[in-house]
């Protein structure tokens, strides 16, 4: 890591973030000269580290603050929803340091702000936002990158901000998050790009920027897809019914084992209860061999446009 720099400051996720550590992938805002809503710092979190309690090796629960440890990488800490300190071990690279921050670290923050984090990715079509979430591996920024190919705009990739807006106070809204998508070397090449145009990031997963198909202004959500794969040979979508919207959002909020510790499982419950009240929640099953984004990016927009009958799980 670099020495300490000074601050910039960034905006992302509806937050502007004062950074002493460079965050290329976020929009910098120059104009703005208020106070920041969070503060990422470099700091020495050696010693809190050694005396917290640790669970599973990885993370400790301190009042409002959360350490977590990444071997090799850093010991992080995030405190009251504002505040963002990194420990980096020595010969880490920059890179992974700020997977970390834009991951877990940003979802942590929004769960602590009482922003509802899932794990997906977000496209705005006909003006609303419809999101993806999904295990890891499930094709969720695939799908986005397809529609972004059509020529719709991307909201978030990883990590979707749902917070409670529109003009009742109570819609629930997607806030942008940067201009940037991950994508796997396969969907990269079903996609039809090429991977030495992109940074490679780890493994065989490559950043993408999207800076001109990338949606600066929050969005109505108006409905969720759970992608599943399935050994079956065809796209089916069924539309989820009662608590089972309640157990998918859930399970597909971003780390959802911090829930209890960062929010509140009282807080959490009332927020997706709210939000599956006004929204459509569907599963899309596609088949594990032979995945077509396109064909899915077909599915999901037939259903918006046209009302498609689906089946009722």
């Amino acid at each position: 890591m670099k020495n300490k720099i000074e601050p910039t400051m960034y905006y992302a996720f509806g937050l502007h973030i004062s950074s002493e550590v460079s965050l290329p992938e976020l929009v910098e805002t120059t104009a703005w000269t208020g106070e920041a809503d969070v503060e990422i710092k470099l700091g020495d979190l050696a010693e809190a580290w050694r005396a917290a309690d640790v669970e599973d090796d990885f993370y400790a629960f301190e009042d409002d603050r959360f350490l977590f440890y990444v071997p090799e990488v850093a010991v992080y800490s995030i405190r009251g929803g504002k505040q963002i300190i990194v420990s980096p071990l020595s010969g880490t690279e920059e890179e992974r340091i700020r997977l970390y921050l834009l991951g877990t670290c940003m979802g942590s923050i929004l769960m602590q702000r009482r922003t509802l984090p899932l794990h997906g990715s977000a496209v705005v079509v006909d003006g609303r936002a419809y999101a993806f979430i999904g295990e890891s591996g499930a094709g969720k920024s695939t799908l986005a990158a397809a529609f972004r190919s059509r020529g719709y705009r991307l909201l978030t990739d990883d990590v979707i901000a749902v917070a409670s807006g529109g003009g009742d106070g109570y819609t629930p809204v997607v806030v942008p998050a940067y201009p940037q998508q991950k994508l796997w070397q396969e969907s990269i090449e079903q996609l039809g790009l090429q991977s030495e145009r992109y940074r490679h990031l780890y493994l065989s997963k490559y950043a993408i920027p999207v800076t001109s198909a990338f949606s600066a202004d929050a969005v109505p959500l108006a409905g969720v897809f759970e992608l599943t794969r399935t050994d079956g040979d065809e796209v089916v979508l069924s539309r989820c019914q009662a608590l089972e919207r309640l157990a998918l959002l859930r399970i597909h909020t971003y780390r959802p084992f911090l829930i209890s510790r960062l929010a509140g499982d009282q807080w959490h419950f009332s927020t997706v209860t709210g939000m599956a009240s006004r929204i459509d929640l569907y599963r899309l099953q596609r088949p594990a061999a032979g995945f077509s984004a396109h064909e899915l990016a077909d599915t999901v927009l037939r259903t918006v446009f046209e009302g498609e009958k689906v089946m009722q799980a």
